[in-house]
């Protein structure tokens, strides 16, 4: 079974779309209404955390949902290897005559040719980590095959609007209304990857925005107290691994110090659940828009079921004020964050959807430790507690962290003893969550659709014994060495060698430069591009291409569009920001005209050093500079810019506001300049350095990042 064709109509009734991590929560999902339940398989999903699913048990599954007339959809949205495309080819291939999903949600570029290749017939949805973010975008998507767009979380209602006013005839567009807020732009985000190499564009984020951090004060006296240089790691124990690579002064200036005030703590990149509640009845008249989207894929069926239940109500009773009451009930009781509209109401998009002084970890709050005289640890629940619940106490970063079953009803009001380890033993009024349960009534509901579950065969899988057709791989085109300023320096020329061309980031500022000035310049396009913003890029684009700019680098593909088809004597090239990893994606590249690539920066030697020997296009990697570990429109709430402030783990971040994104880097920048002949021998023809300067207050460190060079991006 293969899915319909897209309706380009306005859609008065979206779908539904539910999150699925496991078997339960697919029948949740099909229990409570869902009109389409979105999963992802063992390998290539971004919830690599979640269990997934297998081939064969997604076969039956597909096949009870398809009998309800409920569309499954497959992510595998993540982003792929050199090595890897054969292997999501056969993959893809054995999905679709296996398990016949109604769409697949990609990120990757690759797999927009990979999958028909693999004779794959139903929709294919860019995810939101393919950022595509502007309205000029979409048509791009659609002439590259995409059935659907998945909007980004940043965008106000108005911003929605234009975007489905904009989307051309036969793209649908789907968009969140319910779950988890990454503080960092999907596709923008590096944080994970940058410190250890499990990637949140390979599913395998492990949250560094959802810590603790410090600055000021006691932060930055200890960071500067002692002279690394002289007294090394070994004999400094109040250093980490981190500060110890720090050039200090024994005796800091006072003044110095004075002026980084005192020090504060907070989680100021965790951002609370997404929800727009009873506002999602806005979506309702949007051109285009198909599909609200519910985040949760590592949920349980209570949440699932609660959730798609609330917003099925909404949708389908908008102006029903008993039926927004008993939605609203249902959301309170889905054990999520507590919610936010972030930048969805035009009058409110200044909000910074974060709580710094609060845990912002999911869950209903159910009780505060209570520490008897004897070291027992207990508390009273504020509501009954089931059999088969699970509670939390404290969040991951926290020494008494702890997460356990009950096995027993505990009314409310009760006494409940935990069992804990001594040194794990929280402090007083620590408070306890519930984060998952199981209502007696959904464990019931769910087994009888189990039942029916079991009584479908299983199809079997069938071995793939082609391989996808890949573009052979070119000779690399000698291109000049990029040095990517934020701004030119005063006082200063450009002068473009034959090895080496100057660069600027291209902003209302830049654009203003000598017209003389323009041709010598490759210009890049800024790693995103907000729908208000796109009008005046363009104005600024066509005004350098007039003025003789023939050199630019797109940090999306997508930015293609604000190009004339044919780029005779001109360079386009895609930019860092792309994450280009893979031959297929390359080839689509270069059907769309570019000139060459940069690859992602998060690849491992062994990823970069095989690419070459796959790729259509001439190479290029960014060897060194400050790297962003991530890009945000949410903006600043407790943490100061242009200031360290500091992980649990000592290492120093800085962030610093560019337009209407805030930008964040590490203490100590990418270095790849050893690696550059081998890269050579590989095959890699250009390379850009990006000149970011740190505050002067930031520490200088010796430590220099390889990225994942050295390791395997998981």
């Amino acid at each position: 079974m293969s899915a319909a064709p897209p309706n380009a109509a306005v859609k008065k009734h979206p779908e539904i779309l539910a999150p699925a991590g496991d078997v339960a929560s697919f029948l949740a999902a099909l229990a409570a209404g869902a009109d389409a339940i979105y999963l992802g398989l063992k390998h290539f999903s971004a919830r690599m955390q979640a269990d997934n699913f297998s081939l064969s048990e997604l076969s039956r599954l597909t096949d009870l949902a398809h009998t309800e007339q409920v569309r499954v959809y497959v992510a595998m949205n993540t982003l792929i290897k050199p090595g890897e495309t054969s292997q999501i080819y056969r993959l893809t291939a054995r999905l679709a005559r296996q398990v016949h999903p109604d769409g697949l949600i990609i990120q990757d570029l690759g797999m927009l040719d990979l999958a028909r290749q693999a004779g794959f017939e139903g929709g294919l949805f860019l995810s939101t980590l393919a950022n595509l973010t502007h309205p000029e975008a979409l048509l791009q998507a659609k002439l590259l095959g995409a059935s659907r767009v998945i909007l980004p979380r940043e965008l106000s209602i108005d911003e929605i609007r234009i975007m489905g006013e904009a989307c051309p005839d036969e793209l649908e567009l789907e968009c969140f209304v319910h779950g988890a807020l990454c503080y960092c732009i999907s596709g923008r985000c590096y944080w994970s990857s940058y410190m250890g190499g499990k990637s949140g564009l390979r599913g395998r984020c492990v949250q560094p925005c959802r810590r603790m951090y410090r600055q000021g004060g006691t932060a930055n006296r200890r960071m500067l107290d002692c002279d690394s240089e002289r007294t090394g790691f070994s004999q400094c124990p109040s250093h980490t691994k981190f500060n110890a690579a720090i050039r200090c002064n024994h005796k800091p200036p006072v003044n110095r110090l004075r002026a980084l005030g005192k020090e504060r703590t907070g989680r100021w990149f965790s951002c609370l659940d997404l929800s727009l509640d009873v506002l999602s009845k806005t979506l309702l008249t949007i051109p285009h828009l198909a599909s609200w989207k519910i985040e949760g894929r590592k949920k349980g069926p209570h949440y699932v079921y609660h959730v798609v239940t609330a917003y099925r109500m909404l949708r389908d009773a908008p102006g029903d004020a008993a039926v927004r009451r008993t939605a609203e009930e249902l959301l309170k009781m889905a054990l999520g964050r507590a919610p936010t509209r972030a930048r969805f109401l035009p009058q409110r998009i200044n909000l910074i959807p974060t709580s710094p002084d609060e845990q912002t970890s999911s869950g209903l709050l159910a009780g505060k430790i209570r520490i008897g005289q004897d070291g027992s640890v207990s508390f009273k629940p504020f509501l009954d507690l089931l059999p088969h619940d699970y509670l939390r106490i404290g969040v991951e970063d926290e020494r008494w962290h702890t997460t356990f079953p009950i096995k027993r009803h505990v009314p409310k009001g009760g006494n409940f003893i935990v069992h804990i380890s001594k040194h794990k033993t929280p402090p007083n009024g620590t408070p306890v969550f519930l984060i998952d349960r199981r209502e007696p009534q959904l464990l019931l509901i769910i087994k009888e659709w189990r039942e029916r579950l079991e009584t479908l065969p299983s199809r079997p899988s069938k071995p793939v014994d082609t391989t996808p057709i890949l573009p052979r791989p070119v000779k690399p085109l000698p291109l000049p060495d990029i040095q990517l300023r934020a701004s030119l320096p005063r006082g200063k020329q450009t002068r473009n060698s034959r090895n080496h061309i100057q660069a600027l980031w291209l902003s209302p500022k830049t654009a203003e430069i000598s017209r003389t000035i323009i041709p010598n310049i490759c210009w890049w396009l800024p790693p995103v591009v907000w729908p208000e913003e796109e009008k005046t890029l363009r104005l600024h684009i066509s005004h350098l291409w007039r003025d003789g700019a023939r050199y630019f680098v797109c940090n999306a593909p997508w930015q293609r569009c604000f190009f004339p088809k044919q780029l005779d004597h001109s360079v386009l090239l895609a930019g860092p920001f792309c994450n280009i990893s893979n031959a297929a994606a390359l080839h689509t590249l270069a059907l769309m005209g570019f000139t060459g690539a940069f690859v992602s920066q998060e690849l491992s030697q062994e990823d970069f050093l095989a690419l070459p020997k796959q790729s259509p296009l001439p190479l290029g990697l960014v060897l060194s500079g400050y790297w962003p570990v991530g890009i945000s429109r949410f903006g600043l709430l407790g943490v100061k810019s242009n200031e360290p402030f500091y992980s649990p783990m000592g290492e120093p971040f800085w962030a610093r506001q560019y337009g209407g994104n805030v930008w964040i880097y590490p203490a100590w920048p990418l270095d790849l300049r050893d690696k550059r002949q081998e890269l050579q021998n590989a095959g890699f023809s250009f390379f850009a350095n990006i000149e970011e300067h740190p505050p002067t207050c930031v520490p200088e460190l010796h430590r220099k990042s390889l990225f994942n060079w050295e390791g395997a991006l998981l």
